[in-house]
């Protein structure tokens, strides 16, 4: 075998374990969401998108960011609407438009399930010292500024 072929290879397994990696954690965190606050990892990722954008979101936005449907995301802010943990504001000068924004309610719940996901972040990568994460995120960063230069 060549050496190209060889690294090929070895870039096929890389790929195998990010994707067991992340799945893994990602089950977990979709088991713990459920189990500790009847909620889904979707909805989080929308209540996080509207609490970094305190100005609030259209639609078409949040659905772009989180490269989902906006039918996806519909359904998630109607849900968090009629819960009260956000809410459709209208932008001036445009009828058709609204932007989400979270509710002083939303803001208190995401404050918690945020905490509480970093906690769980934490105890889940627990065995990796200092030295260990910065070194996978600095190989993940060079990895995805590779995929962007190649406009995956």
């Amino acid at each position: 075998m060549s050496e190209t072929s060889d690294l090929s290879k070895e870039r096929l397994r890389l790929w195998l374990k990010l994707l067991k990696a992340s799945g893994m954690i990602e089950d977990e965190i979709r088991r713990r969401l459920r189990r500790e606050f009847d909620s889904t990892l979707p909805r989080f990722d929308v209540m996080s998108v509207l609490a970094r954008f305190s100005e609030g979101q259209k639609m078409s936005q949040i659905s772009e960011l989180l490269r989902v449907s906006n039918g996806n995301v519909t359904g998630i802010v109607d849900k968090l609407s009629d819960e009260g943990l956000a809410q459709r504001v209208a932008v001036p000068g445009d009828r058709r438009a609204a932007l989400v924004k979270l509710t002083d309610k939303g803001i208190a719940a995401f404050a918690l399930h945020a905490a509480t996901h970093e906690s769980w972040l934490d105890e889940m990568l627990g065995g990796l010292g200092a030295d260990d994460v910065e070194g996978m995120a600095t190989r993940l960063e060079r990895l995805i500024e590779t995929l962007e230069d190649r406009e995956i």
